[in-house]
Parts: structure tokens; sequence; C-alpha cells
């Protein structure tokens, strides 16, 4: 009979967690643990309340939407344990873990897992508190082995292979060096010729590419002018001497070298790619997570030169057209218009991208459209959201929202609303969570303050007190981290606030006249400061989300509209988002 320990059943939630896309996709790991875990609590007597799961996420963050599920349903309380197959299932990091056990605590809920070795007393705390350390220091070491690996590797001359190598070369076979594709070297010489010698412009590549169904790398059907640029300034293709690669390898490489031929230069080491997990709240309120990367540039000298096959492009075709391209600077899409809509403020209700500008001249005329971002990156079939004429969609939104501006109360109402959500879009009690992370640094501080005393007295090796600082010292920078994202959540709330009390002291209240002679820089102005989200919808019509309190929809644009707009492309043809035909009413 299943053990109770006297207090009747108890309920616990049980949580489990993959840590890669590819294990979300295949399913890996999540159904074992959760068999296991199911197990164990009826051998132990548990009442499962809910079986929680995070497929695809890291245990290096606490940003997860199932983990967030998990500790919503302890603060609503009556959770006695939260059951994991692993620690590491719950967080990698052991301050993690202190944070997630004082916030269960409090709610008298306890984090267990099935390789538990310790218990409840302060041996057992100490212990198992010993084996987080033990297993973090055998990740970083694996990590720390894996880059210096793959340092001394390219230090040797050789590739590290990636998931596709540059366009124009193919990996050889054993996947550490390139060899020449020779068909798709031809279109880079023809891309360094083009813009190198005749001149052409990035986009006039981009346009001549597309119109004759020059094949990419990637597959797709259309290149970009960025990828066009990327091939122009990498120096694998640009032909080095003998001499000037010498200079860049250590003798053992250049020994292996023909003096003779020309090499290009694959560089590794050049950049840190720094990546975070976030949170977010789309236009129904809802939590969703996504992925960021900021790409650090190393210094130089970090770089790593590895020589590989020369591309045969010669020397002053690659000079010249890097020469004709230095200056460009990206152009943007609103040309000399300003879109009050752009920026995030409207938003493809299909596939939930940003919609962004497009214009399109037709004799003397310009006509000016929202298309999905997708489309314009000519990825249409992945969204099936049409158009929207600009001067039909910007003056319905300003009408509703200056309608908005003329109710102060209204105004203040949803204001206030949008700062008390944001106040408790936390899972728990920022203050207290700031107390805890200043607690944790003034322990770390008191501990490394306390091995540095054993090692004067020669009670610790000078290596185990530089491992043991390390520990800390990352401790203390996840620490800093929390604090930091716990300010910035604060500074966006008091913006929020300023943003309150400029529109109702600057805009609202005002007559109409003055509402409607604002520029479209000062209507972006206001939106951003409602928090304003304009969601399409396929049926034509346009929801509004932000101070707006449950959604205004509009009726559908193409009967409210003056002219009637009849969509005559479904395949999306030329133009690329498709063709409007103007009927009067």
């Amino acid at each position: 009979m299943p053990s109770t320990n006297g207090h009747g059943p108890q309920r616990a939630i049980l949580y489990a967690r993959v840590s890669t896309e590819e294990q979300a996709r295949t399913g890996y790991s999540l159904a074992q643990q959760l068999e296991a875990l199911r197990q164990h609590a009826a051998c132990e007597g548990y009442d499962i309340l809910e079986e929680v799961t995070d497929p695809g996420q890291s245990g290096a963050s606490l940003a997860r939407p199932g983990l967030d599920r998990v500790r919503d349903l302890v603060a609503a309380g009556g959770v006695s344990v939260v059951l994991a197959q692993d620690r590491d299932r719950i967080a990698r990091e052991p301050a993690y873990h202190y944070l997630l056990s004082e916030e269960f605590g409090e709610c008298g809920c306890k984090i267990r897992a099935l390789n538990d070795r310790g218990d409840d007393t302060p041996e057992g705390e100490l212990q198992t508190a010993i084996l987080d350390q033990l297993a973090k220091f055998e990740r970083a070491k694996t990590a720390e082995r894996t880059r210096r690996g793959r340092l001394r590797k390219a230090r040797e001359g050789k590739i590290i292979a990636y998931r596709t190598p540059n366009f124009g070369y193919r990996y050889n076979n054993t996947r550490d060096g390139y060899v020449l594709d020779e068909e798709a070297m031809k279109i880079v010489h023809r891309i360094f010729y083009l813009i190198g010698v005749e001149r052409a412009s990035l986009k006039g590549v981009k346009v001549l590419f597309d119109r004759e169904g020059v094949p990419t790398s990637s597959g797709t059907r259309f290149w970009s002018t960025a990828t066009i640029r990327e091939i122009v300034g990498d120096d694998v293709y640009k032909p080095h001497t003998f001499d000037e690669i010498k200079g860049l390898v250590t003798p053992e490489v250049a020994a292996r070298l023909d003096p003779e031929k020309s090499y290009g230069v694959w560089w590794f080491n050049r950049r840190h790619n720094r990546k975070t997990t976030v949170s977010e709240t789309d236009h129904n309120g809802q939590r969703h997570y996504k992925n960021c990367q900021k790409i650090i540039l190393k210094p130089r000298e970090e770089w790593i030169a590895v020589p590989v096959s020369g591309s045969g492009v010669p020397r002053e075709w690659v000079d010249s057209a890097r020469e004709a391209i230095k200056d460009n600077r990206k152009v943007s899409s609103a040309g000399h218009r300003f879109w009050e809509l752009s920026g995030g403020v409207l938003i493809c209700g299909s596939c939930g991208w940003h919609m962004t500008s497009r214009t399109v001249n037709i004799r003397d005329y310009s006509y000016h459209y929202y298309i999905c971002s997708r489309v314009a990156a000519h990825n249409k079939s992945a969204c099936l959201q049409r158009s929207i004429r600009a001067d039909t969609l910007e003056p319905m939104v300003w009408k509703l929202v200056s309608g908005l501006l003329k109710d102060p109360e209204k105004l203040r109402d949803g204001l206030d609303t949008l700062i008390t959500e944001e106040r408790n879009r936390l899972s728990s009690d920022p203050d207290k969570q700031a107390k805890t992370w200043l607690e944790k640094l003034a322990e770390a501080d008191r501990m490394r303050s306390g091995y540095q005393d054993l090692a004067a007295k020669g009670l610790m090796a000078y290596e185990e007190l530089g491992e043991k600082l390390q520990a800390l010292e990352e401790t203390r920078n996840i620490a800093h981290k929390e604090l930091e994202s716990l300010k910035h959540h604060q500074e966006k709330v008091e913006q929020l606030e300023r943003d309150r009390d400029t529109l109702l002291e600057s805009y609202a209240g005002l007559v109409p006249a003055s509402l409607d002679s604002l520029t479209p820089e000062e209507r972006y102005h206001v939106y951003k400061m409602l928090r304003l989200k304009a969601v399409t919808n396929l049926d034509g019509g346009v929801e509004i989300n932000g101070a707006l309190r449950g959604g205004i929809e509009f009726l559908d644009l193409e009967t409210t509209s003056k002219l009637h707009y009849r969509y005559s492309s479904v395949t999306h043809g030329s133009p690329p988002f498709g063709t409007y035909k103007a009927h009067g009413v």
C-alpha cells in the first residue's frame, strides 16, 4: 500500500523537460521521464495535479512556458511537491535551484528529483548542493574542452564544419577542409564581375539572378542583397599570396601550403554568439517565448585564419567590387513616406509576423501598401494574408484612436489596466525576487572571503580555491543578470506610467481639429505610448489591442472605404503582393 506518511494523499506536479528542438520533435525522453515520475508518484501515494512539459527548452534559463505554469500552480496553493526525473530538468544552475526552492518553500511546496541523494537535514542539503556544483563543473568542463578542441583544430589549419559551407565550396570527405564546387563558384565569379567590372549594384545583381532563376546557396527561389554583400566581403573568396597567408598561420600550417598558389582565408573565432530566452505578450495577452541572439565581434588579434583552396576570382575584381559597395547603406523600404503603422504596430493575423511597407509606382502615381513581412521576403506560400492599402487603413485606425483620446476617463482606465498587467506579469513578487538575489550575492561574498581565509592558512590548495572562486563568480553573474532583468521590468512599468501622464496631459481632450492635424510621426508616437497593436484578419478586418481594452474590430475594409478594391491575383503575382483594381461604389 502506498505510503502517505500519515498525512493523507498529497498533490504533486510532474515536470519533464528536453533541451533541444530535435528532442522535442522526436519526443525523445519526455515520455520516459513522465512514465518514471508517474510510477514514483504512485509509490509515494501522491495525487497528480498536473503533468507539465517543456519541449525544446534549455535549463540554463527560468524563462520557460512549462516552468512558468508550474510556478503559477504552486503560487495558487495546495501543491506539496514538484517532481522531476533529474535535478537538472528543473534548472541547470544551482542559483536557480536556490531561487525556486525559496519561492516554492513559502507556498509549502518542495522540489524533488528521482536522483536526489540528500534529505531536508542540513547535511542532506549540503550534499545536494555539492552534487549540483559537481554537475555544473562537469558541464563547464565539457563545454571548455569542446571550445579548446575547436581552437586547436583551427590553428592546425582545419575547417570547423557547421551546417553549410560557404557558397562555391563543399566539405571534403573528412569535413575538415574545403573543395571547390565548380558550378556554384561560377556564380561567385559572376557576382564579382558584375559588381567589380560592370559596376552593377547589389540590387541589380539580385534582380538579374532572380529573373534568370540562378540557384541560391540556401535553395530558395530568390536572392537577397544581404547574401550578395556577404559574398563580396568574405575573405574566403579573396586570393591571398603565400607570403600573406604565411603571416596569418603557424609555421606548421604554412609548411603544408604550395608557395606558387593563392588561397582564400576562412576565419574562425571572429564572433561570440550570446543566446537568451525572453518572454513576450502578444495581442491576445498570451505569453510567448522566443530565442534572442546577440552577436559580439571579437578583437582582430583573436581571429584564427584557416587557408582554403583559392576561389579563382581575380584580386582586382574583389578589390573593385568591395570599393563599389563600401559606402552603400541599407535603403529604407519607406522611401520618402512615413508609415505610421510600421515598427511593430501592424501585425499579420495569419502568421504573427510584423506587416511591412511596400510602394508600387505605376506610371506617374505611387500606391502604398502594408504587406506581411513574410510575403516581402518572397516566402509567399507561408502566409495567406493579403496586402492592405495604406491610405485606406491609416485613417480608419486614427479615427478610432482619436475617438479614444477624446474620452480621457476611458483612456486612463485602459492605460491603468495595462500598467497593472505589466506589474503582475512576473510569476512571483519582483521585490521578493530582488531580495533573494541580493542575499545570494551577499552569501557569495561571504563564501569567497571564507575560501580565501582557508587558502591563506594553508587549509585549501590554490587550485581548489580557483575552482571554487570561479563557481562563485558564475553565481554572482547569474544574480546580477536576474537583478538587471528585474530592474528592466521596473523601468518598463515606470515608462508606461510616464506615457500615461504624457497622453493625458498632451493629447487627451484636444479638440477634434487639433487631433486631426497631427502628423504621421506624431500619430506613430501616440500609438507607441498606447502600446497599440493592430492585427489584420484574413477576411479584411483589423482588431485593435493595447489601451483599447477588449479590442475593437473594424468593419470590412473593402466595404467601408470610398473605393472598392478587388483582389485580382490569388497567386501573389507581379507586383509581388497582388494587384488591386478600383471600382466606384
